[in-house]
């Protein structure tokens, strides 16, 4: 099985020590936990109105980019980034937080829609929507009108340790994503790390 030339992990999130341990800043927990296993470092680039970092991920040189633009112009430093090195869009990997899955749930995807998140949404306006997602859940609140709220505060004790959890399991399954491709990263990643949906209903009593 093929593997994937995976270039650029793009982390999606807001600048600022205000933002930093906020639910909407998974996907920037994500790729500096890369950068530190990597010992990679970040550096600004106001080229790519972003930091940026490099390193070895199974065998190949990656990329890593933190847009500093805030997150609904996130699409601004990605295509800088892809314009300037010549990326297709399908080497690219953007990890982001996800409403729609409970806390420690990972999901690993290829294209697909924005499903409101901003970030994604304007990701999409600048190079299209043929590129690997990872998506963090973080959980719904539960009231469409608490979202803003929700994203943008710090999650629960628990829900951040399961969030952090979850960034360990993608973390691990890039590698595979790379050596083996897509396929066979996302039946790895989705065994091991179940949603609720996933998992088999409890037998009825007496069964």
């Amino acid at each position: 099985m093929p593997g994937l030339d995976l270039q650029l992990i793009v982390g999606l999130g807001n600048p600022g020590a205000e933002h930093q341990k906020t639910c909407h800043n998974a996907g920037f927990w994500f790729v500096d936990a890369l950068a530190d296993r990597a010992r990679a470092e970040f550096r600004s680039d106001s080229k790519f109105h972003g930091a940026v970092a490099n390193c070895v991920l199974g065998g190949r040189s990656v990329w890593l980019l933190k847009p500093t633009t805030y997150m609904n112009r996130s699409g601004m430093a990605v295509s800088a980034f892809v314009n300037y090195f010549k990326i297709d869009p399908g080497a690219v990997l953007v990890v982001y937080d996800e409403l729609d899955l409970p806390p420690g749930t990972v999901r690993l995807k290829f294209g697909g829609g924005h499903a409101g998140h901003n970030g994604m949404r304007d990701v999409i306006a600048h190079i299209g929507d043929e590129f690997w997602r990872l998506r963090l859940g973080i959980g719904h609140p539960g009231n469409k009108h608490e979202v803003i709220d929700h994203v943008l505060d710090r999650p629960k004790p628990e829900d951040e340790r399961a969030i952090r959890a979850a960034i360990v399991e993608g973390l691990n399954v890039l590698p595979v994503l790379i050596e083996s491709g897509g396929e066979r990263a996302m039946n790895q990643l989705h065994r091991r790390n179940p949603a609720p949906s996933d998992m088999p209903a409890e037998p009825a009593a007496g069964k």
